[in-house]
């Protein structure tokens, strides 16, 4: 992360933190003997280390904005500010840990908000779960947080690894013949990820989809997201001479993949990311520059790429505001779904939970938290990101999780982002295969 990045960061936090501190709260005798006045939330965020460059830091700024626009509007139900208490997790799973043991130890915050990456997601929810703490995930996506786990403090409003795969396995299904003029079952696929939960379970994703629907897969190859070297598996990739690749990784090993594989001439129709660093289009930009264009990649939506009256007037406004403050916050014009993810996320909890555990459960303590998670019913269309929410209950195999989040597939270039899957909020065709003048296209 540049400094110059850092202390915007930084900054922004200071200035919101003294907004979030202002005024004493008001509000029922009962709330204001049960809980700590402001309400205290722990934030806990990548703000340095490699996770950075992948997207934590532009979740974690969503997220202020989110806590900055509830507070201004007067606070939860407009009488309770917030006051976020916040960590850094390093990038570092051990540190993650440790800052949420001080967050819930020493700053006695009873739920944690954020968390970007699902190395530190995982341990993080079995950590919660034996606190009794609410553990509130925005961006990190790996399966196994909550499948089978049964875990009951622990909630996630976005999307799954699963729902990765199965997004991009679709789009080729529908696509590939027509575009590509190659039957999917004909189709040659590679998969190829970082080791860590978030690409594990990515891949396991794609490959689950794949045998579905009958795609071959050549090669499926796992690699350390610290490596120093992926000449080996450029090598394998040429030699199986795939038609499209799946790749999921952060943004250090990205840039290897894709610096080795050009000097290698590997070519291919088609590359399609899964979120993480190929969110992070600018700075893979800065390095690669045109030769990122048409590139596919699947995450949840940016808010701000769905087409115009897809969603309310008012969640249309926020969109706006937050993307206004997203590029004021970071110095960027890119607006990366990670800001969504994190503003989304946190603006359930403030807006859509919190409300109910207060006035319907008597307070924000965990248990009020659970009761009014387990009574939320958005319908789809009724957040920025355009899908619904309903958590999965207790007993449920992903219990916690939100069943009706939702990934698309979208298409750079220029600086154009277009949403090209599904067809229903699509904004533009996509365009398959890579241009000739590309110079990893086949």
């Amino acid at each position: 992360m540049s400094k110059t990045s850092r202390r915007s960061v930084l900054k922004y936090s200071v200035a919101s933190a003294a907004l979030a501190a202002a005024g004493p709260l008001a509000g029922t005798r009962a709330f204001a003997q049960s809980v700590a006045s402001p309400i205290r939330i722990g934030v806990l965020y990548d703000l340095s280390g490699p996770f950075t460059g992948a997207g934590s830091v532009p979740g974690s700024i969503g997220t202020q904005i989110a806590i900055d626009l509830t507070n201004e509007r007067g606070g939860v139900l407009g009488k309770y500010k917030i006051e976020p208490v916040k960590g850094d997790a390093q990038s570092k799973v051990d540190v993650a840990l440790n800052e949420a043991e001080r967050l819930i130890s020493e700053e006695k915050v009873d739920t944690i908000l954020g968390i970007y990456a699902s190395p530190e997601a995982v341990p993080l929810a079995q950590k919660m779960e034996q606190a009794k703490k609410i553990l509130w995930i925005t961006i990190a996506v790996a399966t196994k947080v909550l499948k089978g786990q049964n875990l009951t403090y622990t909630f996630r409003a976005g999307v799954t690894a699963d729902l990765y795969g199965g997004a991009a396995i679709a789009f080729l299904n529908e696509h590939a013949k027509a575009q590509l003029g190659i039957d999917p079952k004909n189709l040659k696929c590679a998969i190829l990820h970082e080791d860590g939960p978030y690409g594990t379970d990515t891949g396991a994703a794609d490959e689950i989809h794949a045998k579905e629907a009958g795609i071959p897969i050549l090669v499926n190859e796992a690699y350390s997201a610290t490596t120093s070297d992926l000449s080996s598996l450029v090598t394998k990739l040429k030699q199986a001479n795939a038609d499209v690749l799946l790749h999921t990784g952060y943004n250090p090993d990205i840039t290897l993949f894709l610096r080795q594989a050009r000097e290698a001439g590997l070519k291919f129709k088609m590359l399609i990311g899964h979120g993480a660093g190929y969110s992070q289009r600018d700075k893979l930009k800065a390095t690669f520059g045109s030769d990122l264009d048409y590139f596919l990649n699947v995450d949840p939506v940016a808010a701000q790429t769905l087409k115009p009256g897809a969603l309310s007037p008012e969640l249309s406004g926020l969109v706006k505001i937050m993307v206004e403050r997203y590029q004021k916050a970071s110095g960027n014009t890119d607006v990366p779904p990670h800001v969504s993810m994190g503003f989304n996320q946190s603006w359930i909890l403030l807006q859509k939970v919190m409300p109910v555990a207060i006035a319907k459960f008597g307070g924000t303590n965990p248990a009020a938290i659970q009761k009014a998670a387990l009574e939320l019913d958005i319908p789809e269309g009724g957040t920025i990101q355009g899908y619904g929410v309903k958590f999965a209950p207790p007993g449920n195999e992903v219990s916690g999780q939100n069943l009706r989040a939702a990934a698309c597939v979208t298409q750079a270039f220029d600086d154009k982002d277009t949403i090209v899957w599904p067809d229903k909020i699509k904004t533009a065709n996509a365009v398959m295969p890579l241009p000739k003048s590309n110079p990893y296209a086949a």
